[in-house]
């Protein structure tokens, strides 16, 4: 690999300026590189600007280049800011991994048009207090607040009651357990989870985040106090609006084309 491309953003713009200015030229000496590039690689630099040199490459050329190598770095860098690890379940936080009751509590909070979540279990009682408590308020105190929830209603074994009785008793359950707020989020559910067919069941185990339709977070985690805080659970928060967007339109086009249906009454 060619050092110059192994340089750090500063040397690389500094070294740069430094050809242009005319403070480093052909034949090229060490004394004009120190202060420009680390002293443990002048001697490699210089071999590689006089070969460069010797290929035809004016000063100019070669502060072009670095420009452009200086420009790239940048650019992967700040795509590298935008994703970052999402972990739960041990107390050892290893490299950039962060707190996922952390990270959810912060996407709540820097929301200010929607947020839609989608999760397989939720919590209930004062655990769900926690959970949702941040989120409830600012929806009672800011009516533009759009907030949808993915959840799955499930029919336990051998259960033949009425889908009907099933979703009420989860909305009755929704608005004394769960959701500590007054203004109530739409909530929805995919209706093959209460089949009593086996061999169509299916459930919502999806489990993401996506704020304003530019951040999403994307993890293992239900929305449980357990998840949150004791489970070895996984997952990634990326500020991108394209993902965030394709995200949330997959939910958004299962509404409009009936395969997930608001659940009566929430």
């Amino acid at each position: 690999m060619s050092v110059l491309r192994g340089l750090g953003r500063p040397s690389m713009r500094g070294l740069a300026a430094a050809l242009e200015g005319g403070r480093v030229a052909p034949p090229f000496h060490r004394s004009q590189l120190q202060g420009n590039v680390p002293d443990e690689v002048v001697e490699e630099v210089l071999n590689e600007l006089r070969e460069l040199s010797a290929d035809g490459m004016a000063p100019a050329h070669i502060a072009y280049m670095l420009r452009l190598l200086a420009e790239e770095r940048a650019a992967a860098q700040a795509i590298t800011d935008r994703v970052a690890l999402v972990w739960s379940g041990t107390e050892v936080m290893v490299g950039r991994s962060r707190d996922t009751a952390v990270v959810v509590q912060e996407l709540f909070r820097e929301a200010r048009e929607s947020v839609l979540i989608a999760s397989y279990a939720l919590d209930t009682g004062s655990k769900a207090e926690a959970l949702f408590g941040p989120l409830a308020k600012r929806m009672d105190a800011e009516p533009d607040l759009e907030v949808r929830l993915f959840v799955n209603v499930h029919r336990k074994h051998r259960d033949d009651t009425a889908d009907a009785v099933l979703l009420r008793e989860f909305a009755d359950a929704f608005r004394l357990e769960i959701w500590p707020g007054k203004r109530l989020p739409e909530v929805f559910h995919d209706p093959r989870s209460l089949t009593t067919d086996g061999k169509k069941r299916a459930c919502l185990h999806a489990k993401c985040i996506v704020i304003d339709e530019d951040r999403a977070l994307i993890t293992s985690a239900n929305f449980t106090e357990a998840a949150h805080e004791r489970n070895i659970e996984a997952g990634t928060v990326i500020t991108d609006t394209i993902l965030a967007r394709a995200l949330k339109a997959q939910f958004d086009t299962l509404v409009d084309h009936g395969a997930l249906r608001k659940i009566p009454g929430l």
